[in-house]
């Protein structure tokens, strides 16, 4: 099981769960955080700092946001497992769920 960032981040991204995850997993794309499936250790401490109320435990998320469970895994489909996401920097690229998405009205 894992966390998993859904559509209240996009093209918001306040990294504050960046900041606060303890084995750098949540990676930045184009317009939104995901996170490693597979290098998140499922603490937690991500959820209460996200001001926006995106970030959900896996068998939590809001079935209206269901499909960003599949969306952060495959994210990473063309990065794999980089062990960090700290060394990588901004990802230019967006899984295409978030991609097609309109810009947000929160977007500054």
């Amino acid at each position: 099981m894992t966390y998993v960032i859904a559509q209240p981040c996009v093209d918001v991204k306040d990294r504050a769960c960046v900041e606060e995850c303890p084995v750098d997993c949540i990676y930045e794309g184009r317009r939104s955080l995901y996170i490693h499936p597979d290098e998140c250790v499922d603490c937690g401490a991500c959820e209460p700092v996200c001001p926006v109320e995106a970030i959900f435990y896996e068998d939590d998320v809001p079935s209206p946001w269901a499909e960003y469970t599949r969306a952060n895994a495959e994210f990473f489909d063309r990065i794999g497992s980089p062990g960090g996401a700290a060394k990588l920097g901004l990802i230019e690229h967006d899984h295409p769920l978030v991609a097609a998405l309109p810009p947000n009205a929160q977007e500054g």
